[in-house]
């Protein structure tokens, strides 16, 4: 157990001495100053040059979100179609078929909001055509969507009064060639080393030792795989993720693809700081993440190391801990803190069955996507965690008595109304999603829904209830991981969960920009003795507070419901 512990210690040790100096670099890259990287600088001037972009033309933050959503539109129409013809295009050497019109729908969503959700098994779902020329290359401009949406939100806050904030095309070809490429390069080599495929050669025959003939799928995944990590994506090129052995071979391998997730969210904080000149803001920040992390992580390996206690009544001995849906070669210590750092960063890749994790795990699982703000996604993590201190700015201000200030602008009205229907905008997804899942799944919900089978829940008591929330949670905080024994490849399902990704990605993107470009456009006030300091251990507590009371608020009915009923049903 000790080794269990250290390794996952040495993992996040590692993971901040990357992501530290990356942090660094990238506020470098994005203020336009030299780095070592500059002699890629030709090859972003002939993107430019044939895509007839001026990258030293000025938007404000309305033009930047234009352009953003104009392209993911395009992504998205073009990816659908590809999808549901995949069977008449080339690099399909197993013979897959197209896709439905309702699966074509969910998936290319899944993967333009950089969630990955995967209602198919990459095996036999999806060709080696899409699985690269969509899927691949979704997950590299997904990330740098994200990446781009940052940095315009750091923009603002950059100079004292500004509509000017950079051009959009610059930020997102930038996250492309200076950090996703060079670093899935390091990434692809390392996993192709240790045993991933790279070939674009067809499933591999072998005999098994019982006598039987097994088809064994593989591909070009390497390279598929790191890019899934680093972008904080997630989807797998096989149905089971990274439990499957040659997507993820080895510990060494277990390693990299857990650092490979993290660097890049905290990264971007410590740029953060480091851009806008406010590293003290920067690191408090990023310490309320990591205590919140530490919060989350701690019970989970506990409970998974604990064992099963209804196992445990029956006399069995359970010294490995909770090994149900575990992979033998990781155990559930290490697993524990992937199902964490995978579902509080929106990665949604997975090393074991969150399944089969204990109750209580399922609780921390849940609570991790639906505050979706504890490093978060690739560059949205810092969007989310800004809705929650403007809240407590607001408050803040109210408490004392003065009009609420952030980084010396105004916090007033409209911002304060954005903020609020941003907060409110993740249950109203998750909790009425759930509902009209849970109505669905009743007789007369089936008879009103009639294209819906009848054997998509295989788990009707609490845990069967948890499995739909965690759907609609997992497609909410734009992560992609699942609670497997729903079975969600269904026209209700597609459609429905189709609809939460969509809206769950882009208005939490469009808002904090919004107040981001509205407070940095107002005039400039000089900090003063009565000025709510934001970069504080007081104010890091308050915002911490605002986090857990806000999700606690909107939460715990429906965790009540499904894994903590299920959690005290087992005791019993």
């Amino acid at each position: 157990m000790n080794t269990e512990l250290l390794g996952i210690v040495a993992t996040y040790l590692l993971t901040l001495v990357i992501a530290i100096p990356l942090g660094k670099y990238l506020a470098k890259v994005f203020a336009g100053e030299k780095v070592w990287t500059d002699f890629l600088k030709p090859i972003e001037s002939a993107i430019y040059k044939l895509s007839g972009i001026n990258p030293k033309e000025e938007m404000n933050w309305k033009q930047h979100m234009k352009a953003l959503l104009t392209i993911n539109l395009v992504w998205l129409v073009y990816g659908f179609f590809v999808l549901m013809y995949q069977d008449k295009l080339p690099l399909n050497p197993d013979g897959n078929p197209g896709m439905t019109p309702d699966l074509s729908f969910n998936t290319i969503i899944s993967f333009v909001v950089n969630c990955n959700l995967q209602h198919y098994s990459g095996e036999s779902g999806v060709t080696y055509l899409t699985q690269h020329f969509v899927m691949m290359f979704l997950q590299f401009v997904s990330a740098a969507t994200g990446l781009a949406a940052a940095v315009v939100f750091f923009k603002a806050f950059r100079d004292k009064t500004s509509t000017k904030l950079g051009n959009f095309w610059e930020f997102f070809v930038k996250s492309i060639t200076r950090l996703l490429l060079p670093l899935s390069l390091v990434m692809a080599t390392i996993l192709a080393f240790n045993g991933s495929p790279t070939s674009y050669e067809a499933k591999d025959q072998f005999i098994s030792v019982q006598g039987d003939t097994v088809n064994v799928s593989r591909g070009p995944a390497a390279a598929f795989i790191a890019i899934k990590h680093l972008g904080t994506n997630g989807g797998g090129w096989f149905g089971a993720n990274s439990t499957h052995p040659l997507e993820n071979p080895n510990y060494i391998t277990n390693t990299v693809e857990l650092v490979a997730q993290v660097i890049i969210p905290i990264a971007m904080v410590i740029a953060f700081g480091i851009f806008i000149r406010r590293k003290r803001l920067a690191w408090m920040i990023f310490g309320v993440m990591t205590i919140g992390m530490l919060l989350l992580l701690i019970p989970t390996v506990s409970s998974e190391l604990g064992g099963n206690p209804a196992i445990a009544k029956m006399g069995i001995s359970q010294a490995t801990g909770a090994m149900e849906g575990k992979e033998v070669r990781f155990g559930p210590a290490i697993t524990g803190y992937w199902s964490t750092v995978t579902t509080i960063i929106s990665t949604g890749s997975v090393n074991g069955m969150h399944d089969s994790t204990m109750p209580l795990t399922g609780v921390w699982q849940l609570l991790g996507m639906m505050i979706n703000s504890f490093y978060g996604g690739c560059g949205v993590g810092v969007l989310n965690y800004f809705i929650y201190l403007i809240i407590a700015v607001f408050i803040s201000g109210l408490m004392v008595g003065r009009t609420p200030e952030f980084l010396g602008h105004k916090v007033e009205a409209r911002e304060v109304k954005i903020a609020a229907l941003i907060t409110l905008l993740s249950p109203f997804l998750i909790l009425a999603g759930t509902a009209i899942a849970s109505y669905v799944f009743t007789n007369h919900g089936e008879a009103a829904w009639a294209v819906q089978p009848k054997n998509w829940l295989n788990n009707p008591g609490f845990h069967g209830f948890s499995e739909m929330l965690y759907e609609m949670t997992s497609s909410n905080a734009n992560n992609g991981s699942g609670f497997e024994g729903l079975g969600d490849n269904n026209v209700f399902w597609n459609v429905a969960s189709g609809f939460v990704l969509f809206l769950g990605r882009f208005l939490p993107i469009i808002g904090p920009v919004a107040i981001a470009g509205l407070l940095g456009s107002k005039k400039y006030i000089p900090e003063s003795a009565g000025t709510l300091k934001t970069d504080t251990l007081t104010f890091s507590l308050m915002t911490f507070a605002v986090i857990i009371v806000l999700n606690a608020l909107s939460y715990f009915p429906a965790l009540a419901l499904g894994p903590l009923a299920e959690y005290f049903t087992m005791l019993k």
